[in-house]
């Protein structure tokens, strides 16, 4: 299959760009990011290069956990704004260049949804099944998975039918039991109303728990999740489903469908985003290596979404225990840096002390994987976390547009916001949009040249990965390739404080064959044997297009 020949395949090459309204930008003076302020963005995303938004949870909520309890899934929370707005926003975005993506939350509901209100007046109530629910107490001191420490066991008691209710998360977020076809029926509603004012996909929460802890029928779990395909495909043929399945490679498999590919679209590689801060604090990719080497091969209808930040804990439940005392060590030294006894609640630029040297080849790095990229609003111009915020909120600050009051987020008292941008270096005085837009060496232009060499090379996307020998001399570089039919590119990243010569050979590639940098002006040779040699600075990095005689295409 060509590459020129799937353009309904869109996400293969997209540039996903995850952000949360309520702290995009206020265009109303209530100090909470609406619809609107987000509209007035779109310009700015789709400059950066940006081609598909992912947007958190907007629905109607009691704000208990950042909008992932919802009280109605067919609602926008009025703090927010209204259908009208939303509507606008995918339109504009769509006239940008940028399709849509939204939350998919139906795992649980929160506490506040009527489905649950009603289930709670009677067992006799016609939504008591929509819940998972048992008679005998649970067990004694039963963990809770997801928030070890924080939140005790997953069953609730009713104290009215003295019966117990599942929540795999909060107490606030009763597990929906997908077993019954009513839920089923419903969640299929839900895809199809978003679907019909013109979003583009979903990024579904939780998968693992959405299918496996209600039902403990996994199989019936897998049959859903292919039902939900189905129904996606004959309402939008283009539509995606991205899934948060934070699960050894060979259980991903089960989630894509196996070799069928014909339940989740795409799926986050957890485990390849361990092991790039395993190599970072190794300042050695043999780990990153490992990862890439072992990430099973996807049909064409699938596809892995790569991150280095999202909006979570930073989880590293995949490393051993030794791999994760090792990145806390060098990321999260302090505990109160760290959550869960998994996790760290820290942005990438503190986490490596502000050097922007690593800072931007960790970028590099994202953007030459083989897969999609995808960013956390804020990457782009290097914010920081907020540490006197606990735990995952110390990442969800509002996005810092300029010096002024509030980072140019709000123009409310401070106590009014919805959140506290941080202090210190990171502050907006120091780190924002406006002045980095200005600024061609800022993190913000660099990035956005990335994105567009990126768009310039679908193979990243589309491509068959090699990774290559750099020789002995540079045993700190990882170099590999990506082939696909439209033409092959070299990458190259230095993850030691020294410089290095990286000394590889291009097989199968015909007399005549050149490196065109895709970073800068010039040319590398190539010798009579397909050897290279290129020279590394410091956490140096390089682009190169495999320029063959007759290739037309730019750079």
């Amino acid at each position: 299959m060509r590459i020129t020949d799937t353009s309904d395949l869109w996400w293969k090459t997209a540039v996903v760009y995850c952000l949360d309204v309520e702290v995009y930008l206020d265009s109303d003076g209530d100090g909470v990011g609406d619809l609107q302020g987000l509209a007035l963005r779109l310009d700015y995303l789709a400059e950066l290069g940006v081609t598909c938004l992912w947007l958190m949870p907007f629905y109607p909520t009691p704000d208990l956990d950042d909008g992932y309890d919802v009280s109605d899934f067919y609602g926008v929370d009025p703090r927010l704004g209204t259908h009208g707005d939303l509507v606008e926003v995918i339109r504009t975005a769509n006239d940008r260049g940028m399709r849509v993506i939204v939350d998919l939350i139906v795992n649980h509901t929160s506490d506040r949804h009527p489905w649950f209100r009603s289930a709670l007046r009677s067992v006799d109530s016609p939504y008591r099944d929509y819940y998972v629910w048992r008679e005998d107490p649970p067990p004694a001191n039963e963990p809770n998975e997801v928030f070890p420490g924080e939140v005790d066991g997953m069953w609730e008691k009713d104290e009215r039918s003295g019966q117990w209710y599942l929540h795999s998360f909060y107490a606030h977020q009763p597990d929906l039991n997908i077993g019954n076809p009513k839920v089923r029926d419903e969640i299929a509603k839900t895809i199809g109303f978003w679907l019909q004012l013109g979003v583009s996909g979903f990024r579904v929460d939780a998968v693992p728990y959405f299918l496996e802890a209600p039902l403990g029928d996994v199989q019936d779990g897998h049959r859903l999740l292919r039902d939900l395909r189905r129904f996606l495909q004959r309402r939008s043929p283009e539509a995606v489903l991205l899934g948060e399945v934070n699960l050894p490679y060979d259980e991903q498999m089960k989630y894509f469908g196996g070799d069928d590919a014909d339940e989740l679209t795409m799926q986050f590689d957890f485990v390849g985003m361990q092991a790039i801060y395993l190599a970072l604090a190794r300042h050695d990719p043999a780990p990153l290596v490992k990862a890439l080497r072992e990430r099973p091969r996807l049909a064409v209808e699938a596809q892995w979404a790569n991150f280095l930040r999202n909006h979570d804990e930073l989880t590293l439940d995949k490393l051993s225990e030794s791999e994760r005392a090792e990145v806390f060590e060098a990321f999260a030294p302090d505990e109160s840096q760290r959550v869960y006894g998994r996790g760290i609640t820290r942005r990438l630029p503190p986490m490596l002390g502000g050097d922007p040297r690593r800072v931007r080849m960790a970028y590099s790095l994202l953007l030459t994987l083989p897969g999609t990229p995808v960013l956390f609003y804020g990457e782009e111009i290097g914010m920081g976390e907020n540490p006197d915020v606990p735990g995952r909120e110390a990442v969800r600050t509002p996005m810092q547009w300029s010096n002024r009051k509030n980072g140019g987020f709000s123009d409310v008292a401070p106590s009014r916001l919805v959140a506290t941008p941080p202090a210190g270096g990171y502050a907006p005085q120091h780190v924002n949009v406006a002045d980095q837009v200005e600024d061609p060496d800022s993190l913000l232009c660099f990035v956005q040249r990335l994105i567009a060499r990126y768009h310039r090379s679908p193979e990243i996307g589309w491509g068959e990965l090699a990774i290559l020998d750099p020789g002995d001399a540079a045993p700190a570089v990882l170099a590999h390739s990506l082939r696909a039919d439209v033409g092959r590119m070299v990458a190259l990243h230095n993850f030691s404080d020294e410089p290095a010569v990286a000394q590889f050979v291009l097989d199968d590639e015909p007399d005549g064959v050149r490196l065109s940098d895709l970073l800068g002006p010039g040319e590398v040779s190539v010798g009579s044997r397909r050897e290279v040699e290129v020279e590394l600075e410091a956490y140096g990095f390089r682009w190169f297009r495999v320029a063959r005689p007759g290739d037309g295409r730019l750079g």
